[in-house]
């Protein structure tokens, strides 16, 4: 199959020509690694394993899920054994995964196949993908531009065609951020629905999320079908979704009670087409006979960001550590990139009563936008306050790098707290519309419905209260049907 053919198909479509046996995986799989060759400008792919996952491709079961369909892991948390699985970190340039990830073999017994693996910041602490050790991802709608982060290899992936979806995850934005740089669909599902593990509870306390990025409402429902689960070792649980995704995407959506704001929850300029976009949205909702009302939840977002940070700030100190003691020496400011030392050496500081009062402020918070659902059965806000940032625009200079690392260990903590909020600002400028979800629990999605005049794209983020993905997802499928989805390619 050529790579021009292959595109037009999304995972469903592709696993349908699998199970009537009308192509062989091996033709999809041709058509990734010439995609992968082709587009090798983009830097969204940083390994490949082509031996091994052709020969997996021999033992497709053509009932499966996404039987035969070629897929591609994020460099984070995404573990496949003995694969590289460097997160970003120069420190783990040569470590080879130890086991398969729960969310990996998950995937993989619903038929896909693991071609490989996509490009992540360090750590996936970023929302752009620069990291040292891989260099910048770049975006396919144009390449001076970034496709975010910190799944933003994975969502150039995507947006480029070289797979129809791709393994992403989402602490603080990194699947909606991506998803509205570079046009594609981009769903965070509740707290506790897919799977993580194993040997890991929790990520991020909670916050952080594996699920996919796509490009067709179907897909994204498809994949939450295979991927909620009910997992005993994990700390968060969700009650399973049994009516299924995917079967209820074509159900009317009845009349909704939807919130909107487009002002930005942490005080920062929100451009004129990210208002644009949500605007034209409401007036579409409108049309369908929905009730909108400009209205926000009663949060200081300022405030729950500085208890986000201090939640990575805590969690980079503890992986620190936990690397130090694994090499047996302490390791360098110059061994890792400027937001990895500067958090971690801020989260040496923090106190313990600190950190339990940071995760009082996330339920809190919580018990807010709860509170709100009862009244708004949705809540749009742009996805992101911009447009895709330029490569390197958010990235620090050399001089800045150096200032930072020395600075940050010379203050006590409140400083410190003080300095990362405003190492972060430029970047929170951006996109200070989606970390609420990760600290509430509550699945989001950002929907592909605005082009800016060059040519950039800007998704509209809804949310929903806890559990109610399939609301999201109607109201994709609403949008998909509509001349507001702007597809790509």
């Amino acid at each position: 199959m050529k790579y021009a053919e292959y595109k037009r198909y999304d995972a469903i479509g592709l696993s349908e020509l699998i199970r009537t046996n009308e192509i062989h995986p091996n033709e999809l799989l041709d058509a990734t690694f010439d995609a992968i060759r082709a587009w090798s400008c983009l830097n969204a792919v940083v390994s490949t394993r082509p031996e091994a996952v052709y020969n997996e491709a021999q033992h497709v079961n053509v009932n499966q899920s996404f039987a035969g369909v070629p897929f591609l892991l994020k460099d984070s948390s995404q573990a496949l054994k003995n694969e590289p699985m460097t997160s970003g970190t120069a420190l783990f340039q040569h470590a080879l995964a130890k086991k398969t990830s729960f969310y990996t073999s998950t995937l993989q017994n619903a038929g896909l196949l693991m071609a490989g693996h996509t490009n992540a910041p360090e750590f996936g602490l970023k929302n752009i993908t620069e990291p040292k050790l891989h260099g910048p991802a770049k975006n396919p709608i144009n390449l001076n531009y970034s496709p975010g982060g910190s799944s933003g290899g994975a969502a150039a992936a995507v947006a480029s065609g070289i797979v129809p979806m791709a393994g992403a995850s989402d602490g603080g934005g990194s699947i909606r951020i991506p998803a509205s740089f570079t046009g594609v669909l981009g769903l965070k599902p509740t707290r506790g629905r897919t799977p993580v593990g194993p040997g890991v509870g929790r990520q991020w306390q909670g916050a952080a999320i594996d699920f996919v990025l796509t490009r067709s409402v179907r897909d994204s429902a498809r994949a939450l079908d295979v991927l909620q689960v009910h997992q005993p070792e994990a700390a968060f649980h969700t009650p399973l979704f049994r009516e299924g995704y995917e079967k209820v995407l074509d159900q009317q959506l009845g009349k909704l009670r939807i919130a909107y704001s487009v002002d930005s929850p942490v005080g920062t300029d929100v451009d004129r087409i990210a208002k644009e976009a949500v605007l034209k949205a409401v007036r579409f909702l409108e049309e369908q006979g929905h009730e909108v009302e400009e209205k926000a939840p009663k949060i200081d977002g300022m405030e729950l960001m500085r208890q986000y940070y201090l939640m990575n700030a805590g969690e980079m100190a503890s992986l620190k550590e936990r690397l130090e003691k694994i090499i047996g020496r302490e390791l360098l400011a110059e061994e890792f990139e400027t937001e990895s030392w500067v958090l971690a050496s801020c989260g040496q500081n923090v106190r313990a009563a600190s950190y339990a009062r940071s995760l009082l402020a996330w339920d809190e918070a919580a018990a807010i936008t709860t509170r709100f659902h009862e009244d708004y059965d949705l809540y749009l806000t742009p996805a992101t306050a911009k447009t895709a940032p330029r490569i390197g625009e958010l990235t620090p200079s050399t001089e800045n790098e150096i200032a930072l690392k020395d600075t940050v260990v010379r203050l006590n903590v409140n400083d410190q707290l003080d300095l990362v909020y405003e190492m972060f600002l430029p970047s929170l400028t951006y996109t200070p519309f989606t970390q609420l979800a990760n600290l509430t629990g509550q699945p989001a999605i950002s929907l592909p419905l605005y082009t800016s005049d060059d040519g950039l794209p800007i998704g509209v983020q809804a949310m929903a209260a806890k559990g109610q993905e399939q609301l999201l997802l109607r109201l994709a499928r609403l949008f998909e049907q509509s001349n507001l989805w702007q597809k790509i390619g």
